[in-house]
């Protein structure tokens, strides 16, 4: 049996947290699926007066939660959250800095009700400082971190990430600090309010690039597919596609398994420096030698000599690669209108207490009766709180958006 086989759900390191999750977009939905395939009980509170999006990615962002309406504006609705809140261990939030204290429901209300409770937020650009209010999206911070300046081929301009790399970077830093925090609860007692944002996450993901302007006084130009400090470490074509390689190994080896013995004995590719500066000339001569065979001749031959290489492939066939198969990156859960849907899982792997993705996502307010009631309410509470969600129009609110 692979140790990679699909976990069934109820074990997971975080069974018994409770979670109360009231964001939207992708940042902070990343955080609390994360908290929720690890095993926390995820209950998101949803605005009643917000369009449902549904789609492939809500689907993959909200399974393995519960669901219900509040509307946070009425006050007997909002009674119900403190109710709710009281007995989580974690609130998760991403509204701009101002809207929970607008709504009363800020850290500082909600510590001073529960003072173990631990308060994770994300927004756009921070809680305080000149843009804390902007709203905030992926792409705003991939050009504001510099991100979008080193990504693409040299002179062509700034581009986009192909992913929505600062929400998803937000979203785990954010789990990384409520873990923490939690831990830190176990030594002081208390809990705390721990945030970040998109722009911070996408700062520290530029990593050794940031580095070399910190450190070195460089700006790192823009490379394209290859590393911008190695040569000749990048993609290729090869006859029947591309390829990444990575000379790691001993050069020697390398230039053996290339057949290209001019990598040894050319004096201009001696040492790393000395092939920085000549890496368009290497460039080339690597290019010239991996157009003679098939992608697969390359991989094979180069792994064997040490030298880290791979096929550059599309999503379909990502998925249908051996390895990635192997792995099970993905589990079939059940869909809010029937049917089975495809949900990527949590990509670590526990030996005794493992993550799993239990449940598919459900329609928002699902669970709304179940929950009310689990806090106590009478019938007509809840027949009240889950009834009254939809009376006030959207126009008339003022709960602001996202980070």
């Amino acid at each position: 049996m692979s140790m990679y086989d699909r976990a069934k759900p109820g074990n997971g390191p975080l069974d018994g947290l409770r979670v109360i999750d009231l964001t939207r977009a992708r940042a902070g939905p990343t955080c609390t699926r994360q908290l929720a395939d690890m095993g926390a009980d995820v209950t998101c509170v949803v605005d009643p007066h917000r369009r449902y999006l549904g789609g492939s990615d809500n689907n993959n962002l909200q399974r393995n939660k519960r669901s219900m309406e509040l509307d946070l504006t009425d006050d007997r609705a909002r009674e119900a959250f403190f109710r709710l809140a009281d007995r989580a261990d974690v609130v998760v939030e991403n509204f701009r800095p101002a809207v929970k204290d607008r709504l009363g429901i800020g850290y500082g209300v909600l510590s001073a009700r529960s003072p173990r409770l631990v308060y994770a937020s994300i927004s756009g650009f921070g809680q305080q400082g000149p843009y804390a209010n902007r709203p905030g999206v992926d792409q705003i911070a991939q050009g504001l971190s510099g991100l979008m300046s080193v990504t693409g081929p040299p002179g062509s301009g700034p581009w986009r990430v192909g992913i929505a790399v600062s929400d998803t970077a937000a979203g785990t830093f954010l789990t990384q600090g409520v873990l923490a925090a939690l831990l830190a609860r176990e030594r002081t007692g208390r809990g705390q309010w721990v945030h970040t944002s998109l722009l911070e996450a996408a700062v520290n993901f530029m990593d050794f690039q940031a580095v070399r302007w910190l450190t070195d006084g460089e700006i790192p130009p823009q490379e394209g597919n290859h590393h911008p400090t190695v040569a000749p470490m990048g993609m290729f074509a090869t006859a029947d596609g591309h390829v990444n390689v990575a000379p790691m190994a001993r050069w020697e080896a390398f230039a053996e398994a290339l057949d290209a013995p001019e990598l040894v004995t050319d004096p201009r590719f001696n040492d790393r420096d000395t092939r920085m500066a000549y890496r368009k000339e290497v460039a080339e001569i690597v290019q010239a030698r991996l157009t003679t065979a098939t992608t697969a001749h390359w991989v094979e031959r180069l792994n064997a000599a040490g030298c880290p290489c791979g096929p550059v492939l599309a999503v379909d066939e990502a998925f249908a690669d051996p390895q990635v198969e192997h792995l099970n990156v993905f589990s079939m859960v059940p869909g809010p209108d029937g049917g089975e849907l495809a949900a990527l899982r949590l990509p670590l792997t526990f030996t005794d207490t493992p993550a799993a993705v239990g449940a598919g996502p459900v329609h928002p307010g699902y669970h709304t009766r179940e929950i009310l009631a689990e806090l106590g309410y009478d019938q007509a509470e809840v027949d009240y709180l889950a009834g009254s969600a939809g009376q006030l129009p959207r126009c008339l609110r003022q709960t602001g958006e996202e980070g």
